[in-house]
């Protein structure tokens, strides 16, 4: 028996979500490794998941947990053996495929990375899929010529997990970062972690309708979308790129082809889910290197099992701060 947030569906459709004592021949048989589970944590896809949101979850009873940590059991692939530390995230885990909200999981051992020296399994969760979404973007960025001398940074949906990893990262690189933000409160927080300035949301929605405005950014990560995406193309330097890897704002983008014929601008699309194995490994070893330990404290919170349905729906309502953690043996 082991431990477990299950989460059910009724007949009116409504969700339920309870910490359970589950069998472990409920768990999935096709994966080649079971593993002692340590850590996750909360994405905006478990919020979907905890809720019943999304159609992400196709069958019911089910385990979300996009991302988790923890240590091979056993393994009947010879990459990996017991006591071994890996990271799965992506490839639809949590969704289709039981998650990490729990003490065991069996995965399929090309899903998995292998925890890099420098991480623990608490500090892969305080990073997770945001902070690999977040270094995925400076990297794909920098690969386009994106420098500290390029000019200020701005990160949008500072506040939430991919902004907050992204403005440490930034910071320390010796990027100057703009932090972009509809909650003040969080204004002293995102200072905190290393952006030299506050932008409003507010302030940027409020687009004068120009086809192009003055250059302000040497480089855009985006985590909105909608609208804003399409104002913040118009406002970038000769030759910067945005990097497009959120939708809070909404999927549609609106906006004219001027910024990429006059200015040269690119955007990229960033996708966590199916990155290849050999970038994924580049890019957690890039974090395990790259970002300040001292950092982590400042954005996460850590809860237990139970404690997850209510920040399901916090970090749907945009109510989460930087990074939650999950300890599912507490």
């Amino acid at each position: 028996m082991f431990k477990a947030l299950i989460i059910n569906q009724a007949e009116d459709n409504s969700i339920s979500a309870n910490v359970e004592e589950v069998s472990e021949d409920q768990l999935p048989q096709d994966g080649e490794v079971d593993i002692s589970v340590e850590y996750s944590t909360v994405n905006y896809k478990d919020g979907l998941c905890l809720n019943g949101l999304g159609r992400l979850v196709k069958t019911y009873p089910h385990v979300p947990g996009v991302d988790f940590a923890g240590s091979v059991i056993t393994s009947s692939d010879d990459r990996y053996k017991p006591g071994d530390k890996v990271i799965m995230h992506g490839w639809r885990g949590g969704e289709i495929r039981w998650g990490g909200y729990a003490t065991r999981a069996n995965e399929k051992a090309d899903w998995l990375t292998p925890l890099p020296k420098g991480l623990s399994s608490f500090e892969a969760m305080c990073l997770g899929t945001a902070g690999f979404t977040a270094m995925l973007a400076i990297k794909r960025l920098e690969d386009d010529g994106m420098s500290p001398e390029s000019g200020e940074i701005l990160v949008t949906g500072a506040g939430g997990g991919v902004g907050s990893v992204a403005t440490i990262l930034l910071a320390s690189k010796g990027y100057k970062v703009a932090a972009m933000t509809g909650r003040a409160e969080v204004a002293d927080y995102l200072i905190g972690l290393g952006a030299s300035r506050i932008v409003t949301r507010e302030e940027m929605l409020n687009d004068p309708g120009k086809v192009l405005e003055s250059s302000i950014w040497g480089g855009c990560i985006d985590s909105v979308g909608g609208a804003l995406m399409g104002r913040i193309l118009k406002q970038l330097n000769y030759g910067a790129g945005l990097a497009s890897l959120g939708n809070a704002a909404g999927v549609e983008l609106s906006g004219n082809i001027m910024p990429f014929l006059l200015r040269g601008v690119n955007v990229f699309g960033i996708d966590s889910v199916a990155c290849p194995m050999e970038k994924r490994a580049e890019i957690w070893q890039a974090l395990a290197v790259e970002m300040p330990k001292s950092s982590i404290s400042q954005m996460v919170k850590e809860i237990g099992l139970a404690e997850l349905p209510a920040y399901g729906k916090q970090i749907l309502e945009g109510q989460v701060r930087g990074r939650i953690v999950v300890d599912v043996n507490k």
